[in-house]
Parts: C-alpha cells; sequence; structure tokens
C-alpha cells in the first residue's frame, strides 16, 4: 500500500529576508526603516522652515529631531559634561544637547572665496566661530539653533552651497581631486561627472531612502588622493588599451567595526556614461541593500556576498540594460604622500599651494583670512581636502614666495613637519554623541610634542584617530590608528585612551593595521608611546622601506 502525499503546509513561513526590496520585503524591519517609510527624510526642509525654526527646539518630532533632520545636513551635538561613559548607557534624549552641528557640502572640495566668506559669516554669527574642515571635504560647524537654519540655507544657496544629504541615509558629498583641472599629471578631469552625479540626483527621492549611507568619489588624480579603496562607489581616472580617457569602477570599500576593501569590477567607463552607472550602482544599493539589521547595511556587505561578477552582472542587466567593455586597472599612485600640501606647478604656468591647518581645526576668522590671503595674491578658489587640509589654486609665480610667508605667519603650513601634515582626528566627544574621549585637543598636543621630541623625522607617517570604533578618521589605514576607549592607568583610574593599530595602508600594499594584543595607551602617554615606536622604525628600517611595511616583519616588542 503506498503512502499518501503529505498535504501542503499552508502555514509554512517565509524564511525571514534581509530586508532587501528588490526580493519583495518591503515592510520595515527596523525603527530607522519605519520613520523613513512614514516620511522621506528630504520633507523634514519645509517643517524646519515653517514650524521648528519659528516654534523652537521643543517643538521637533523626536523622529525628526534624530532621524530626518540627518537628509538636511543636521545632528543634534553632544550635551556638554556628560563623560564617554555614559556614550553607550544613555538614551538618545538624554545625551542631546539644543544645539546642531551642520555639516555643508562641498562636493569635490570646490569653493569659490565668495562661498568661503559666506560660510565663514555663518561661523561666526551662528556657530560661535566654530569650523572643522572633515575628511571628505566638506566643513562642519556647531551650535547651531535651529531658529538660525533658514537664514542660514538662503544664505548657502544663495552661493550654491547646500547640506541637503549631507548626512542621513542618501548619497553624500562626492568626493573629488582638489586639483582636478589643474594639474599637469592627472589623467582626466572628474569635475563634470561630479557636478552630473549631484546636479541629477542629490535631492532626488529615488536615491533619498538607502540603506544606509553612500558615500562617492570621482577623479583622476594621479596620487589618488580620494582614497578610492575605501568609498562606497569610486570612480577612478584609466586610459583605455585604445587610448581613451575614462574611469575604471570599484564598489563595496568602507572601514568602521567591519573594514572592507573596495573591490573593481573591471568595466570601463566613459565620461559621459558615469553619472548613469553611478545611478546604477546607488539603485542596486537601494533595492538589495540589507535594510533588516543597521550594522550590515553598508554596501560592502552586499559585495562581500555577492562578489564583483555577480555585482557587475546586476548592474549591467538590471540597471543600466547594456554591457559595459573591460577595462585595465587604474595606475598605481604617484610616489610620496597622497594629499597635496607644499607648492607645484599647475599645467597653466601658475602655482597651487596646499596648507595643513591642525586636525581641520579652523574658526570663522581663519576661514576669512585664508580668503584675504588667496584674494591678495590674485586667487578666486580654494579647495578642501580628504586629509582636512585646504588647497590655493592659481598663484602666478611672482607671488608664490609672498603667499607661502602669509599662510606661514597665520599658523597654515605650507612646509609642515610630517606630524601636522599627516594627523587627522574626527570630531570626538568635544561635540559628537558616538564618541568616547576626546581627539581634536588630543591629536594637537599629539603633533607639538611630537614636533619638539622628533624635529629630524621627514618619513610619510599618518597618524589618525578617532573618538570612538566608528573609523570617521580612518584609523585602520593609517600607519597609527588610535581608537577611542577608556582605559585603566598605572593608578587604577579609568581614563580616556586609546587602542592602537598600527602598519595600516592604502595603494601598493593595501592592509588594514596591525592589532598588538594588550596594546592600549591613555591620552596622556601617547607622546611617548608614539615618539618609543617611530624611533624603533628609525632604527630598524630598512632603505626605503616605509612604517607599514615595517611594521608587518617587527617583533611585537619593538611596537609596544
Amino acid at each position: 500500500m503506498s503512502t499518501p502525499a503529505r498535504p501542503a503546509n499552508r502555514h509554512h513561513k517565509r524564511p525571514r529576508g534581509e530586508g532587501q526590496w528588490a526580493l519583495g520585503y518591503r515592510e520595515p524591519l527596523n525603527k530607522n526603516e519605519e520613520n523613513k517609510k512614514n516620511d522621506d527624510g528630504l520633507n523634514v526642509r519645509q517643517r524646519i522652515v515653517d514650524v521648528y525654526s519659528k516654534r523652537g527646539f521643543d517643538s521637533i518630532d523626536p523622529a525628526d529631531l534624530r532621524g530626518r533632520f540627518r537628509w538636511l545636513g543636521l545632528y543634534t551635538q553632544r550635551k556638554p559634561g556628560i563623560d564617554g561613559g555614559k556614550t553607550a548607557i544613555l538614551e538618545p534624549e538624554e545625551l542631546d544637547d539644543r544645539y546642531f552641528m551642520l555639516r555643508v557640502r562641498i562636493d569635490g572640495g570646490q569653493l569659490s572665496l565668495e562661498q568661503l566668506r559666506v560660510i565663514a559669516d555663518i561661523s561666526n554669527e551662528y556657530a560661535r566661530g566654530t569650523a572643522d574642515i572633515t575628511d571628505r571635504q566638506n566643513i562642519q560647524l556647531h551650535w547651531i539653533e535651529v531658529e538660525a537654519v533658514p537664514d542660514i540655507w538662503e544664505r548657502l544657496e544663495a552661493v550654491g552651497l547646500s547640506t541637503m544629504e549631507a548626512c542621513g541615509d542618501t548619497p553624500r558629498v562626492v568626493l573629488g581631486c582638489p586639483l582636478a583641472g589643474i594639474d599637469a599629471d592627472e589623467v582626466i578631469d572628474g569635475t563634470p561627472q561630479i557636478h552630473d552625479i549631484t546636479e541629477r540626483y542629490i535631492g532626488d527621492k529615488a536615491f533619498s531612502n538607502l540603506p544606509r549611507k553612500f558615500k562617492s568619489a570621482v577623479s583622476g588624480c594621479p596620487a589618488h588622493c580620494t582614497v578610492h579603496e575605501i568609498n562606497d562607489v569610486a570612480f577612478v581616472g584609466v586610459v583605455s588599451e585604445r587610448g581613451e580617457q575614462g574611469f575604471d569602477v570599484w564598489v563595496g570599500g568602507g572601514l568602521s567595526t567591519n573594514p572592507m576593501f573596495g573591490k573593481r569590477l573591471g568595466a570601463f567607463v566613459r565620461p559621459d556614461q558615469v553619472h548613469e552607472v553611478w545611478a546604477g550602482i546607488c539603485g542596486v544599493f537601494r533595492d538589495y541593500g540589507y535594510r533588516r539589521l543597521r550594522h550590515r547595511a553598508r554596501i560592502k556587505f552586499l559585495v562581500s556576498d555577492w562578489g564583483a561578477e555577480k555585482f557587475r552582472q546586476v548592474l549591467e542587466t538590471e540597471y543600466l540594460e547594456y554591457a559595459l567593455p573591460d577595462g585595465p586597472a587604474p595606475a598605481q599612485p604617484r610616489g610620496g604622500r597622497r594629499d597635496h600640501v607644499g607648492v607645484y606647478p599647475q599645467k597653466d604656468g601658475n602655482f597651487y599651494v596646499g596648507f595643513a591647518p591642525k586636525v581641520g581645526r579652523v574658526d570663522g576668522d581663519k576661514l576669512h583670512e585664508i580668503a584675504d590671503i588667496a584674494e591678495r595674491h590674485g586667487s578666486t578658489r580654494v579647495r578642501t581636502t580628504v586629509e582636512q587640509k585646504m588647497v590655493v589654486l592659481d598663484v602666478a609665480p611672482d607671488q608664490v614666495d609672498s603667499i607661502v610667508r602669509e599662510l606661514e605667519a597665520a599658523d597654515l603650513r605650507v612646509n609642515p613637519s610630517t606630524f601636522r601634515r599627516q594627523t587627522m582626528a574626527c570630531t570626538g566627544i568635544e561635540f559628537c554623541k558616538l564618541a568616547i574621549v576626546e581627539t581634536k585637543a588630543t591629536a594637537s598636543n599629539l603633533i607639538d610634542e611630537l614636533e619638539k621630541r622628533l624635529p629630524g623625522f621627514t618619513d610619510p607617517l599618518t597618524i589618525n584617530v578617532n573618538g570612538c570604533p566608528n573609523s570617521c578618521a580612518r584609523i585602520q589605514v593609517a600607519d597609527i590608528g588610535l581608537k577611542g576607549q577608556l582605559v585603566v592607568n598605572d593608578k587604577g583610574e579609568q581614563v580616556e585612551g586609546f587602542q592602537i593599530h598600527l602598519g595600516g595602508s592604502i595603494g601598493l600594499n593595501p592592509t588594514f593595521g596591525r592589532k598588538v594584543r594588550g596594546l592600549k595607551a591613555t591620552a596622556e602617554e601617547l607622546p611617548d608611546y608614539v615618539e618609543r615606536v617611530v624611533r624603533n622604525f628609525e632604527k630598524q628600517k630598512n632603505e626605503g622601506e616605509t612604517f607599514s611595511e615595517w611594521v608587518q616583519r617587527a617583533d611585537e616588542a619593538d611596537l609596544k
């Protein structure tokens, strides 16, 4: 007698997905996704103008305050006096101050002097003089009151600037080489492509609800200054076998608590195709990105799971509806540091002058001073860099010596020490609600101490200081990466300190920093520690060996 067939299970549950829209999972699976479904983040602008700026901080809906405000470049800043031990314990409303950080979006790092002066005026009038140049070419202001925001927007937009999608689950600022269009050695000028992307898609609701933030770079810089290896998407200038200028595409780079290097798709993109390929990649992320868990929602996790081949296939078949030709990999970065500090010739016979504010910290008066110095020497435009530095363009040969003297006199170093040139710091506990330790002052003090103790040290050496594990200051790819945490000092007291990552690098031999077991330092001990490890490097390095290469072979005892 045969066994009867088992009836279908009418109550079979659909397997839990990752919240991928393209696979039919449209229901919000966490609070962030629910907020975005309830109302597009871009819609908060009108409420800020019509309601919140008129009725004040207490009138702001919590879902707007800690969510949608970010779509317009606004974060509540940290309430003063709350120590790092409480960062992960307190509720958001306990950490919130009644003031905001405002991020001014500067795509490609491109600023006219008029724009720079408007930011300087806003800083002085509304932000208590604060201004920080970020490692994504933006300028951040603090102490902003919601009542001031409409006037700030009006002033910024009058000169072509914006805060739209400077934060949030959106396409954020597009990085570009500060020397785009003027560097005699550049592979291609990416400026038209940056303009194409921003003008077509920033503020477009087709891309205003992504699973998480989306970081882009477009550059033909021979030094690879936009660090394409760690962006969500990057277009890197190349020349095809037929001699045609275009771009190589990388996807899925990112750091934070799960660092990953981007992967080449192996496709050649013509300049006129960049905007639609960018939109296609952003669309893949929007539709296939993992929305269930915030910590897995970045595009790097999708790329890691799929691989570059499948990602390219989906991009071409479902979004572009045409195949991209294969193309070459980018040339290796031009030797030396991947920045633009110093004086160098432009292709038009003029010079650019790159200078180093200390850890990106300036103020309204300093921004005015930079604009005045540039104007006195015939320049009408400046640039921000991804290393928290600035560049004045178009300086005539007979003006170079004078502008260098004036910048140096203003403590804007054109010929900085290695430590001033290559130390970065995130916002830290002074203003950031995620931070555990102070960063800007700590890094500034570290620079001063190292300049005194190691005046003859000239090798490239990146020191990146971060206030929490999120790696806004790119600690995993620094020679010395410092991740803020509370540590116990020799008196048994819990104090601010850092876990130390050593030997990270991008470029020729990309690697994430080495974590030596138990290697931590208090903020007070940092100068002694860095001096000690740098002296060990100087004693043991082989000819031409970089700090990162030395770390990979060094004994642990020499790294402590």
